[in-house]
């Protein structure tokens, strides 16, 4: 995989695990491009600092100017899009943020990769790759049956998810209307070791291993589907390397599990590992609160078209998935306790709307 990459977000949950995947395999150099919000930290990174085919750039992919002189610099043939705003609690409280970010940042680094693309020879002109990674919510809501395939319609019902679709909208408008070799994949919910504790899996197993309540949204009935990050790292890199311009791959890890389940399994699992002094089930500490707005009740992933293809599947079942997950947040104390000191857990997403639009009307 003798390429060079430019990662947005490289810094981030997701894109981290893409760029420690690539370096894996020997890509030719991986730059990352990330303005270290609050998710994004160069410890996810640690692994790979050394590598002497890596670099990476603090800042904003809506930052024009910088971003041309880095790809005049790196003359990349993969530009990996990750730079996003992703938890959907957060975009209820402040929805500006993810239009600026998913949308309008989105917009300036799509111009930037164009007139990048036209500036290249024949042969490089025609191996260049734009991958926007996207997420199966744009689909908006399955009912108990069904799955998402590519030529799902786009319901979005979220701010999130809302933000997501339109940027998946502007990069397939750049390739059908001038002529841009993008991809775009859709995954499903991802989880493992790095991914910060605003979301269910590293914030149940963070309570559980504290012995705090673990709030569970509604009844614990809506059903995600889960892609350990690793795998989802590995379809990236082959759909980054392989998938034709103009197409669109839906990523899923054939895991369809009710959140309560979810919470359940980590309790036994930390249970097992690490027993409370009282004997009590971490189950115990489950507590049942009032739903988020538009939490759609379901989402499942047909991810045939990748495996049909290009011959990925997912190797971790979600059991195998989760206990690694578990044990790597049992062994990387070091890692989270910073972290809870600056988000020590507690609920997003209940602003109402106008609360949550007075930054916008400001």
């Amino acid at each position: 995989m003798a390429k060079r990459f430019l990662v947005t977000g490289g810094a981030g949950f997701i894109g981290a695990a893409v760029v420690r995947h690539l370096l894996g395999q020997k890509a030719a150099a991986v730059l990352v491009l990330d303005k270290l919000t609050y998710a994004g930290r160069r410890e996810t990174l640690a692994a790979v600092e050394a590598d002497p085919a890596f670099r990476f750039v603090q800042g904003d992919i809506g930052d024009q100017p910088l971003v041309r002189g880095l790809l005049s610099e790196l003359r990349p043939d993969v530009i990996l899009n990750l730079a996003a705003e992703t938890h959907v609690d957060r975009s209820i409280d402040v929805p500006a943020q993810f239009v600026e970010t998913n949308v309008a940042a989105t917009f300036r680094l799509l111009h930037e990769a164009l007139a990048y693309w036209r500036g290249l020879d024949g042969a490089a002109a025609a191996d260049f790759r734009f991958h926007h990674i996207s997420t199966d919510e744009v689909y908006g809501s399955l009912g108990p049956e069904g799955l998402f395939t590519e030529d799902s319609p786009y319901r979005p019902n979220s701010p999130y998810s809302a933000s997501k679709a339109s940027s998946d909208h502007l990069v397939r408008a750049w390739h059908e209307t001038y002529g841009l070799p993008t991809i775009i994949t859709n995954c499903s919910n991802n989880y493992g070791p790095f991914q910060f504790p605003e979301k269910l899996i590293p914030l149940t197993i963070l309570n559980a291993v504290e012995g705090r309540p673990l709030p569970v949204y509604g009844r614990g009935e809506n059903v995600r589907d889960w892609l350990y990050v690793d795998d989802h790292a590995a379809a990236l890199a082959c759909v980054a390397t392989r998938a034709e311009p103009g197409t669109v791959y839906n990523v899923g890890g054939h895991n369809e599990v009710q959140n309560i389940e979810v919470v359940r399994l980590i309790c036994r699992l930390i249970d097992d590992l690490q027993p409370l002094s009282d004997g009590r089930s971490r189950s115990e500490l489950i507590t049942f609160v009032p739903d988020r707005p538009g939490h759609d009740l379901r989402y499942a992933i047909d991810a045939s078209k990748i495996e049909r293809e290009f011959g990925w599947s997912p190797a971790e079942t979600f059991e195998s998935g989760l206990a690694k997950t578990v044990r790597w947040y049992l062994d990387n104390r070091a890692w989270w306790e910073p972290i809870r000191k600056v988000y020590d857990g507690q609920r997003l997403g209940t602003a109402i709307a106008s609360d949550a639009l007075t930054e916008a009307e400001g």
